[in-house]
């Protein structure tokens, strides 16, 4: 990558760095495309530019949910969702707009754009319509034929009535044929039937990254045949494909598909690339983990027994990106770094000027001090500045704060649903889903000031995130009558209010009352190309199995006592590791801290 093109730009916290994007879209007048470290994070980002800019067009390109190697597809969902977006950048996109992808799906290789192109379906109202060809067309390109369309990459035909589910979030189309001409198309509501909206054109793009036609099973099987030599009658994979039909799991071999694959740079050759923080050490991570997956997957091939399935692993480098392979899609590309603390600048090191924001922890602390008496006396001080925004997870949230604040003596509030009404001055409380609060340089209209924004988590501390809760056991039930007393009313689900008298035990035909047996309760925990695993035996003693990956941040350790925690589980019994990869061991000694 040309040293030119590279820029540090330092001084951009979470949350500021959509403003750094937007004054990029703003700058150059073409499209900026923002890597994100992970599913998270691009959410995170997309709430923001949405509370910034909400008029401005954002796209967003998923990466795959399942992991390198994978024996099942990635979900349908976000299947359609990728080739949307592909197309959508393919046959048009505003001048200035913003793509937000992730680490993973930047770094995996796509279908080239002429497959885009060419792999399409138009039909206009009055136009004669090949039901059969149209069918053939559907399979192709990823359809699944269902009794009902309910999810994108479904389609029906019900006489001359044809519903089809294209990728995209607009919904299912109809379209009604009297003979072979097309009478009329319309999008319709899944779940009611009801017309949505009139079409008089219809378009439709492939829903998978794999299309069966003709030249791609061909193409696959002589690919195929050389990297692995003759497939036996054994392959699943291989009989499927060669017989036209789509097998679970078939996109990890995408690259003996193609005749040649792209990056998610060629689709957008004028963007501008900004990089989200610690995104290189993660991207040189995710390559070994991709690398230590192939080998192990190669090896498990070679000693495979007669019992096993067979899995002939692709080479990596036909579908995600090298280090070498990732700098070179990058040359000549105005490509942008953020480090949110400030660094020294210099040549190709810039200070956007933000700042982390104050933190409450030290006054949650102290019983002696008022939080919210401190909180208030630290918005008196910036509101010398600029405006100040205190941002709330819910609208619930945004009305206990205003409450709490204006108890403190801090006068009115103003309500704002996006940041396009932040004024020079004031006290502004928005629902916007920030973890860290900031502060940062802030223009409106022709006047700069300094804009402080609080989050709800900066206040208050953690966000409780309540898990879906266990089914409860039947002596669970018991146990929570015991707080009943004789005479208290309750409400029976069959038969309304009454009171209750008391408990009895019946004994049906001479057996006693069953006991709910003790149960082995398994957590699988997911660390995002790692391995952990939680088990709790019947005697209650835990046992887990691999502690993920080491993170700075301490997301796998997080996921795991998170998962401790609805298990009921304060310590751990057993430790077992299957074997020493970074992704099973390395979280064991933040674990352990």
């Amino acid at each position: 990558m040309s040293e030119k093109s590279q820029i540090t730009l330092s001084g951009v916290p979470e949350g500021f760095d959509a403003q750094a994007v937007l004054k990029e879209l703003g700058k150059n007048g073409t499209p900026v495309l923002h890597i994100a470290r992970d599913d998270k994070r691009m959410v995170a980002m997309q709430a923001a530019l949405r509370f910034f800019a909400p008029d401005v067009p954002v796209v967003v390109f998923p990466g795959w949910d399942c992991l390198p190697y994978d024996r099942v597809s990635p979900n349908a969902d976000i299947s359609a969702q990728r080739m949307a977006t592909l197309a959508g950048l393919v046959h048009g996109m505003p001048d200035r707009f913003i793509l937000l992808t992730t680490l993973n799906a930047a770094t995996q290789r796509v279908p080239a754009r002429d497959v885009l192109r060419d792999a399409a379906f138009s039909a206009r109202v009055g136009d004669r319509i090949d039901e059969a060809a149209l069918r053939g067309f559907l399979v192709r390109m990823g359809f699944v034929q269902s009794p009902t369309v309910t999810e994108p990459g479904d389609y029906a035909i019900r006489g001359g009535i044809i519903d089809i589910f294209p990728p995209g979030d607009l919904g299912p189309v109809r379209l009604d044929l009297f003979g072979d001409t097309l009478d009329g198309a319309r999008r319709f509501d899944p779940v009611t039937q009801r017309t949505t909206e009139k079409l008089e054109l219809v378009e439709l793009a492939p829903v998978s990254e794999v299309i069966l036609d003709e030249s791609a099973i061909t193409r696959f099987r002589q690919n195929y045949r050389i990297e692995f030599g003759a497939a036996g009658t054994d392959d699943p994979l291989y009989e499927a494909i060669s017989a036209g039909r789509k097998h679970q799991g078939a996109e990890h071999w995408m690259s003996f598909f193609h005749e040649t694959l792209e990056t998610l740079f060629d689709y957008v050759p004028r963007a501008t690339i900004t990089l989200d923080d610690q995104l290189t050490a993660q991207r040189l991570s995710r390559w070994e983990s991709i690398a230590d997956q192939y080998e192990t997957r190669r090896l498990a091939m070679a000693n495979r027994s007669k019992m096993d399935s067979v899995y002939k692993p692709a080479p990596p480098e036909g579908l995600y990106l090298t280090d070498t392979a990732w700098e070179t899609a990058l040359i000549g590309k105005r490509v942008i770094s953020f480090k949110p603390l400030p660094q020294p600048t210099g040549p190709h090191v810039l200070d956007a000027g933000g700042r982390l924001g104050r933190n409450f922890a030290p006054e949650r602390q102290q019983e002696t001090v008022s939080l919210f008496g401190a909180l208030a006396e630290h918005i008196k001080v910036k509101l010398q500045e600029g405006p100040v925004v205190i941002a709330s997870y819910s609208d619930g949230a945004r009305e206990r704060l205003t409450g709490l604040i204006e108890d403190e003596g801090m006068g009115e509030t103003i309500a704002i649903k996006n940041g396009t009404r932040i004024g020079k001055r004031g006290l502004h409380l928005a629902v916007w889903a920030l973890e860290h609060g900031f502060e940062a340089p802030w223009e409106s209209g022709s006047s700069a000031s300094k804009l402080t924004v609080i989050s709800e988590q900066d206040i208050l501390g953690d966000r409780l995130i309540r898990s879906p809760k266990r089914k409860r056991r039947a002596e669970n039930f018991l146990t929570e009558t015991q707080s009943l007393s004789p005479g208290d009313l309750v409400v029976h689900v069959d038969h309304g209010v009454g009171r209750y008298l008391g408990m009895e035990v019946v004994t049906a035909a001479g057996a006693a009352p069953a006991q709910t047996p003790p149960t082995l309760d398994i957590y699988w925990i997911d660390v995002e190309g790692g391995a952990a695993t939680l088990a709790e035996s019947p005697d209650r003693e835990s046992v887990l199995m691999d502690a993920g990956w080491p993170r700075p941040d301490f997301r796998d350790t997080e996921r795991i006592e998170a998962a401790m925690r609805d298990a009921g589980i304060t310590e751990i019994d057993y430790l077992l590791i299957s074997h020493f990869h970074r992704d099973h061991v390395g979280g064991v000694p933040q674990l352990a801290d």
